[in-house]
């Protein structure tokens, strides 16, 4: 599992320096640190963290929408500068329009992009088949469970076709039976279209299950603490969570943490 990385030059997403500070009455907050990760074509990496840490403002920097203090966010080695079709990006509220139907949620970034009414439907077509929509397309966000709304955003970002797709805890909000069939899909997807991701979660487990690297990084500031190979048999599923090989990868990225952790309460203190 996994895609060739190394100097920025030879990944397709890669973050050098990446420092974030906000502004508060008190003057400013350092919410990311001289973050330097790396992301291959095709590959899927993950970053865990406590909470607060800046997880969810790397991915928000890296798809655009957020401006870095310093450092840089380079795809295929170039800045990226602003928000655009090369990044898709999925929240874990899923952010469906409530009016538009499942089609038309699937479309609205096509809509955006200029793409010709009957090329946008067969590329909604396929990407509701892709995500097994296809029977919910006229369906409005009511009427659909957590794990269909989620369904239905990462078609939508999907459907642009970006280089990079950024998932933001994308299965936090959901029951455990419903996030464990959406692991299932993601891996499925994952393996059917290449898709390079870089993805947050706080969920050790999936981390170790979906992705070929793992970044953990320290509680506020965050900083990378460490960086961890996953090897594990393809195709992944569910089944390896009983292995004895999987728990202990598991028990290293918690010791990972609650090093970050500590080393940063040290240094705090």
């Amino acid at each position: 599992m996994g895609a060739v990385t190394g100097p920025e030059g030879e990944s397709k997403l890669c973050t050098l320096g990446l420092t974030k500070d906000f502004e508060t009455p008190s003057g400013p907050l350092r919410v990311l640190d001289r973050i330097d990760v790396s992301v291959g074509q095709g590959e899927l990496v993950c970053l865990v963290g406590s909470s607060g840490c800046g997880k969810s403002t790397l991915l928000a920097i890296a798809a655009g929408l957020q401006p870095a203090t310093s450092g840089v966010v380079l795809l295929d080695g170039q800045p990226v500068t602003g928000p655009g079709a090369h990044c898709g990006l999925v929240f874990q509220d899923f952010s469906l329009y409530p009016w538009r139907t499942v089609a038309e949620n699937v479309a609205f970034g096509l809509e955006i992009a200029g793409l010709d009414k009957a090329a946008s439907r067969r590329r909604v077509a396929e990407y509701l088949a892709v995500m097994g929509l296809t029977e919910f397309a006229d369906s409005l966000p009511r009427r659909l469970s957590g794990g269909m709304k989620q369904r239905t955003a990462i078609a939508r970002a999907l459907a642009t076709k970006p280089e990079v797709l950024l998932l933001d805890e994308p299965f936090g909000s959901l029951d455990a039976q419903t996030r464990a069939s959406m692991q299932e899909l993601i891996l499925d997807v994952w393996r059917t279209l290449g898709t390079t991701v870089l993805m947050v979660t706080h969920d050790v487990e999936e981390a170790v299950l979906l992705s070929s690297r793992i970044y953990v990084l320290s509680p506020r500031p965050g900083r990378v603490s460490a960086e961890l190979d996953i090897h594990l048999p393809d195709p992944r599923h569910r089944s390896l969570l009983r292995e004895p090989v999987f728990q202990s990868l598991c028990h290293e990225v918690d010791d990972l943490l609650g090093q970050a952790m500590q080393a940063e309460a040290a240094s705090a203190g």
